[in-house]
């Protein structure tokens, strides 16, 4: 009767400290509050119970989307910012001594250093450099981060919200930058075509035979559209000849 209650005592303290940890778990063990350096798992780890207490840290990465942000960029523009952070735990028993929620101080983290990173910057950088803007918080956020035992990997930017009265203006803007670049093309192609056609007419001056080659050649395409009236150009030249002598 001894003996069974012994093998059921020892069964149930088997129970209470056998844990299983999954391949992406690790435990961070403190043993009467004194933290075991070296952290357990994954698979069947032995924690003594009751003297043992064990705190699981998943190592995947964490997908946290920063909440919209008001920042005042370097030209004094308000807008609306929000981004994506991809971080994950590199060292579990630093992620729980270090800080008491290593998620909650990353996101804190991030948001703070959103808001300044970009305060720095111009409008039209955070518009069109937004990769070289998410490597630097990214670096930034990694180097706070670091002794926490979290490791930031990228730092995306999502989506900037502007004033319907900038975007308006950047509309307007656009527009006039698309007509000025139609009456660019517009010169250039006057100015091109006047210096084909002086071209033209310098080597027709200088070759009187190529005009009248051109005459027959506008005859031949006027008479290949089955035309009832011809219009055959005559130099002025021409007619002098059945003019009378000058008096």
């Amino acid at each position: 009767m001894g003996g069974s209650v012994v093998v059921g005592l020892v069964l149930f303290w088997l129970l209470l400290s056998l844990k299983v940890l999954n391949e992406y778990e690790r435990g961070v063990v403190f043993r009467l509050g004194k933290l075991q350096r070296q952290a357990k798992g994954p698979g069947l780890v032995l924690v003594v119970w009751p003297i043992d207490r064990m705190q699981r840290v998943s190592l995947r990465t964490v997908v946290h989307d920063v909440p919209p942000q008001d920042v005042i960029t370097r030209d004094n523009v308000s807008v609306k910012v929000n981004a994506v952070v991809y971080f994950r735990v590199i060292d579990p028993v630093q992620a729980v001594v270090q800080v008491e929620d290593y998620l909650y101080a990353t996101s804190q983290m991030a948001q703070t250093t959103l808001r300044s990173i970009l305060g720095q910057a111009h409008l039209d950088e955070l518009l069109s450099e937004r990769e070289r803007l998410g490597q630097m918080l990214q670096e930034v956020i990694d180097l706070h981060t670091d002794p926490w035992g979290v490791k930031v990997s990228q730092v995306a930017v999502k989506a900037v919200d502007l004033p319907h009265e900038m975007v308006r203006a950047m509309a307007r803007q656009a527009e006039s930058e698309r007509e000025k670049r139609a009456k660019i093309i517009h010169a250039s192609g006057e100015f091109e075509a006047s210096r084909q056609l002086t071209e033209a007419a310098q080597t027709l001056a200088s070759e009187p035979t190529a005009l009248h080659l051109r005459y027959l050649q506008t005859l031949t395409e006027i008479a290949a559209e089955k035309n009832s009236t011809i219009v055959f150009p005559i130099p002025i030249d021409w007619l002098r000849a059945f003019q009378g002598p000058e008096k």
